[in-house]
């Protein structure tokens, strides 16, 4: 049953994606298993994948040993070797985390389907997807999975699945799992043994160990390790900024890409130096009782201290900035710091929040009450002269448009582009604009919808794009972009207009839509006449659906 839950959604993308592989063309075998099939081998022994519609495919594949008990609270250690070959045919444990109330919006369950298997902490694990493990060396893109730094997996959704990319672009497509939330983030320095000197950033050194098993792996599998992409969303664009700033990340990374998400520096170590020393308070400093907890107890435990401390409601736990395994202050500061060679390109939604997808007399909303929502729920004075600055630019979208591009505004990842451009590598711009025709054209450019476009995935995330040729288009754009961005830096190709990189003046913004061009600082006015605003606060102003 399991091995079929894997097979179906990759039958219906390749089915629907466009590709005239010669074993559909003849309606023959599509998938190949057996014992001497996607045998390949790695450091640790053999692993056993299986091929798909021309795609190698190995899941689960463990890069570090499991989490718990001695290791709660560690650095990531080296998995153990095994003799013979061992299963690579479905995905791994998910990180502990909380499952209650997964699917309690109904709408939202239908537009995400969200895929969560076991939950253990043994959860270090990756996946590949590789058109052969041969000695040809292809671009290698490794994935970092969204849910800030509390929630979510590798395969998320089924628009994280990686073959269709590996397939087009002949690059070699990883996934990765890592501990996430008091299990990646407590830090726990305060209990005076040094063995815990790191427990506030296990969850990055994570992302770290499984960018290490890729250089030292991934050449078996057909991939270049010198030249590795390192690609997120939403919580993810935040990790790939974070590890690109981490020293021990130099040489595993060669170019970068956040998608609505990104990151400036890590969380004050103060603060979470002061939620490490309340959870060693309940139990008198003993961090071994700590270990031992199941791991239910420990989570509701730490975050039941880290609300009663206050930093809940400033996201919980996070990687800290402990000025050794994360940078002090601002990142990207530095001219000599490995990541000063590393391209990087950010992408935002411009409906992050989609206000009307579920609310149909928001869809409605006349200009004028535009502004006094605007103006009434979150005190912008300058309500009406930020959605008229906006609707100067785009004089085609509605009010509910105007606002949505208000809670969708890009204050954070503007400043991000303005940090790494100090730095010599070059930064690249783009903006997602596209509309699917799905709930009455209302889900518009969402949080996370951009991510199957990247990946060729439209015929496969149908509860995102809707299908056929339309998105498929904007997806062969965006997906030839980020191709040309792996191989070169540059994510200039034939498919796109000339799109320039990143400069403070100019801010040119690639907008990608069925009418994909280039704009300069498209926002810059209405950004300016913003005052203090939270576009967090405004999803939760959102009227309830009727």
């Amino acid at each position: 049953m399991r091995l079929f839950r894997i097979i179906l959604p990759a039958l219906i993308a390749v089915a629907s994606c466009g590709v005239k592989d010669k074993a559909a063309q003849e309606d023959g075998q599509r998938l190949f298993i057996g014992d001497d099939i996607a045998i390949t081998q790695t450091q640790y022994g053999k692993v056993q994948g299986f091929i798909l519609d021309g795609v190698y495919t190995y899941l689960g594949i463990p890069y570090g040993a499991p989490t718990g008990g001695a290791n709660r609270f560690m650095p990531p250690q080296k998995p153990e070797s095994w003799q013979g070959v061992r299963p690579a045919l479905f995905y791994g444990n998910d990180a502990p985390q909380n499952m209650a109330n997964k699917w309690q919006n109904n709408a939202s369950s239908f537009t995400d389907h969200w895929n969560y298997y076991d939950v253990s902490e043994d959860c270090l694990n990756l996946n590949v997807w590789t058109p052969s493990p041969d000695a040809k060396k292809r671009p290698v893109l490794v994935w970092m999975h969204g849910g800030g730094f509390s929630s979510g997996n590798s395969i998320e959704q089924d628009g994280y699945h990686g073959a269709n990319l590996a397939r087009s672009g002949d690059i070699v497509f990883v996934s990765v799992n890592h501990r996430l939330n008091c299990f990646g983030f407590s830090d726990l320095s305060a209990c005076g043994d040094p063995a815990f000197k790191y427990s506030g950033n296990v969850g990055v050194l994570d992302l770290v160990a499984a960018l290490q098993w890729v250089h030292d792996n991934i050449a078996n599998f057909g991939g270049d390790p010198g030249n590795v992409t390192i690609m997120g969303q939403s919580g993810g664009g935040a990790k790939v900024c974070n590890v690109i700033s981490m020293p021990s990340a130099a040489g595993l990374v060669h170019k970068a890409v956040g998608l609505s998400g990104n990151a400036t520096s890590a969380s004050d170590p103060a603060a979470s130096k002061a939620v490490g020393a309340a959870i060693l308070k309940t139990v008198r400093g003993d961090v071994k009782k700590l270990q031992a907890m199941p791991w239910e107890e420990y989570y509701a435990l730490a975050h039941k201290v880290a609300a009663e401390v206050g930093t809940e409601a400033m996201g919980g736990f996070a990687p800290v900035a402990d000025g050794e395994i994360l940078p002090a202050g601002t990142f990207f500061q530095d001219p000599q710091a490995h990541s000063a060679k590393i391209p990087l390109m950010l992408c935002t939604t411009s409906s992050e929040f989609a206000l009307s997808k579920e609310n149909a007399q928001m869809e409605a909303i006349s200009f004028n009450d535009a502004v006094a929502f605007v103006r009434d729920n979150f005190g912008q004075p300058n309500a009406e002269a930020v959605l008229k600055a906006y609707q100067e630019v785009f004089p085609d979208k509605k009010p509910i448009e105007l606002i949505n591009l208000t809670v969708a505004q890009r204050t954070n990842v503007l400043a991000t582009a303005d940090a790494k451009y100090k730095q010599e590598a070059p930064v690249y711009l783009a903006w997602f604009d596209y509309n699917a025709p799905l709930f009455d054209g209302r889900i518009r450019a969402f949080h996370c919808s951009d991510i199957c476009y990247w990946f060729k995935n439209t015929d496969l995330m149908v509860t995102h794009t809707g299908g056929g040729a339309e998105p498929r288009k904007v997806s062969d754009q965006m997906s030839a972009a980020l191709l040309a961005f792996m191989r070169t830096g540059n994510p200039n190709c034939q498919e796109i207009p000339e799109w320039p990189a990143y400069t403070p003046e100019e801010a040119p913004t690639m907008i990608f839509s069925t009418n994909t061009e280039m704009r300069y600082a498209p926002d810059r006015a209405a950004l300016g006449l913003l005052k203090d605003f939270n576009p967090w606060a405004m999803m939760r102003a959102a009227p309830a659906k009727e």
